[in-house]
């Protein structure tokens, strides 16, 4: 049985929260005059392990889920504009995870689904990680994220083949439900940028996200920037795919290129397929671009 979760984007509240391992944990050190449950809506794994939510720093992305643990993003953090990967695909994936003594369940359970019964139901049932409050749904997911067993599997996998694997979790029944191009995320310099503005259909075609606080926005802004408080994340971003098209080319602005990066990676989790993180931010922007725009 197909269950909703497993087509994104992601547009609920709720699915925001159960969205296992692909929203990027922002650190608190890098905003450290933000409320925590304001940033708690980005982590991936809030209330999982414990039923008074653990700190962002103490969240860990491998306690039991096939996916690497994602360091936080800090303001050192570097991205390479000419980055790419070596498999474009991304899949959309499913499992089951089970200790590995379980054999004799592990048995059991191929034979049911070999019997026709849906793994994301038997995930429900028996599966020992979170993703069983969503059927065993892991989302989108492209290499580098995942542990190299499960990687591996997943990406050899026949498309709704269930495969088993094993990794230092236990045993994983997983399925590979559909597959597509990996979307584009990258920097775009000041100065790159600055010439695609002054060409009049630009603004009217790309989206323009500015992640600031509006008293920064005050002090400085650049035109047809629709300003998206981080702050206020709670309440745009669950209803980001029906503000913004997915399918065009998104391009993300804070102070400094850190914000907006991080709210980028956020935004290819949700289906988005070109997204540009202006680097340097509108800082750079002004000092190295158009001196016109304050500097605060």
């Amino acid at each position: 049985m197909l269950r909703a979760t497993h087509f994104p984007p992601i547009a609920s509240p709720t699915l925001l929260v159960l969205r296992k391992c692909f929203i990027p944990i922002l650190s608190v050190s890098s905003f450290p005059s933000y409320p925590l449950h304001n940033l708690s809506s980005f982590s991936a794994f809030h209330s999982f392990f414990s039923p008074s939510r653990p700190s962002l720093a103490s969240l860990s992305l491998t306690q039991f889920s096939p996916m690497l643990g994602h360091p936080h993003l800090r303001l050192s953090a570097s991205f390479n504009s000419e980055s790419s990967y070596g498999d474009s695909r991304e899949i959309l994936v499913q499992h089951l995870l089970l200790k590995e003594d379980d054999q004799k369940l592990l048995l059991e359970l191929q034979q049911r689904i070999a019997g026709g019964e849906d793994l994301s139901d038997l995930a429900v049932e028996y599966s020992i990680c979170p993703s069983k409050q969503e059927g065993g749904m892991l989302g989108w997911v492209r290499k580098g994220q995942m542990v190299p067993e499960f990687e591996e599997a997943a990406f050899c996998a026949p498309l709704n083949k269930v495969v088993k694997c094993k990794t230092n979790f236990g045993w994983h029944l997983l399925q590979v439900l559909s597959e597509r191009e990996e979307s584009l995320l990258k920097d775009i310099q000041p100065e790159e940028f600055h010439a695609k503005m002054q060409d009049p259909s630009f603004i009217e075609e790309a989206q323009l996200i500015d992640v600031r606080e509006p008293e920064e926005v005050s002090q400085a802004s650049l035109p047809g920037f629709r300003v998206l408080p981080l702050c206020q994340f709670g309440s745009w971003g669950p209803e980001i795919t029906s503000k913004f098209d997915p399918t065009k080319d998104t391009y993300v602005l804070c102070h400094h290129g850190m914000r907006s990066l991080q709210v980028a990676k956020w935004l290819q989790t949700q289906g988005f397929r070109k997204i540009f993180n202006i680097s340097g931010g509108i800082h750079a922007y002004a000092t190295k671009v158009d001196p016109s725009v304050p500097t605060y």
